[in-house]
């Protein structure tokens, strides 16, 4: 069932962000169990289309049995290329939720929750060779640290780094419980959980890349939207928000606005929301997930 494979974040507020166009053309570039492609299928017509991206294998269990909808099984950093494939130039709406789906957490052999043992994977297309066990017992001291701390947000970057250099010493760590084992004695009293799912989420985005993923993703959004197309994308992590508001504001990810020979700015979209949009009160009582959750929305230029 869709529904308990994951329960969609801000629903209304990402159909209500589209402004779906029944006969218009729209991307879902993280389907995961479906929730919001069906919502988006509701307010399309006959002559709507719905594109949908997913490199999960899992997710293709899900797939919408509708004449408008099509589930391509890529990351969506190759969003341009397999839109071409399909014969799509441009579109009108693109949806990115970056959460990892409820179904990832709850399948105990994919290695995503530090509430199963299981073997340290975290891959999201389940082919990579990179998973979470080559990362901790073959990255560099100075790697993992700095992974830890940027991707993790741990206070102890640095000495989690060396206990872990020093701990495979003795033996690979090739499960949960081993990698919770080996770095016990760096864990704050109390925040035992917060702690492992800092940790868990610095792997987790190491292994499937999803920094550079997602900036090449939004790179592409500018071409394959159309003129007042919109652009929804809803993160968890500080560091993918930082991203996803420089590239509305600005067109990219660092630096000032680019400006043409009159000082006017150039940039290819306009930010419809100033502050970005949180879960209501009612929502956060239902789904824990949607705590961290931050919707920004912007509108292609029409720079013709």
């Amino acid at each position: 069932m869709s529904d308990v494979y994951h329960v969609p974040v801000m629903l209304k507020e990402c159909i209500d962000a589209l402004a779906i166009n029944p006969n218009g053309t729209y991307v879902d570039v993280t389907f995961g169990g479906g929730g919001h492609s069906r919502e988006i299928l509701k307010h399309l017509g006959s002559g709507g289309r719905l594109y949908a991206f997913d490199q999960d294998p899992d997710a293709l269990k899900n797939v919408i049995d509708d004449d408008r909808f099509v589930l391509i099984h890529q990351n969506f950093r190759f969003l341009k290329n397999n839109l071409r494939l399909n014969g799509v130039k441009a579109v009108d709406g693109i949806l990115a939720d970056l959460g990892v789906s409820s179904h990832q957490f709850d399948a105990a052999d994919r290695g995503f929750s530090i509430r199963f043992d299981a073997e340290l994977d975290m891959r999201m297309d389940q082919v990579s060779d990179l998973d979470a066990k080559k990362v901790l017992n073959t990255y560099a001291e100075e790697d993992l640290h700095r992974i830890f701390g940027m991707y993790g947000e741990i206070m102890n970057a640095k000495s989690l780094a060396k206990t872990i250099v020093t701990a495979r010493l003795s033996g690979e760590i090739s499960t949960v419980a081993e990698l919770k084992g080996r770095i016990k004695k760096l864990v704050p009293k109390g925040k035992e959980h917060k702690y492992h799912a800092q940790v868990f989420q610095a792997l987790r985005i190491e292994v499937n890349q999803e920094l550079a993923a997602l900036q090449d993703f939004l790179m592409q959004t500018i071409s394959v939207l159309k003129p007042e197309g919109k652009l929804v994308v809803m993160s968890y992590h500080s560091l993918e928000d930082r991203l996803v508001k420089n590239f509305m504001a600005k067109g990219k990810f660092k630096g000032d606005v680019e400006k043409d020979f009159f000082g006017n700015e150039i940039k290819p979209f306009r930010v419809i929301t100033r502050k970005a949009i949180t879960a209501s009160e009612e929502e956060l009582l239902v789904n824990n997930r949607s705590r961290s959750a931050k919707l920004r929305v912007a509108e292609k230029i029409d720079i013709s």
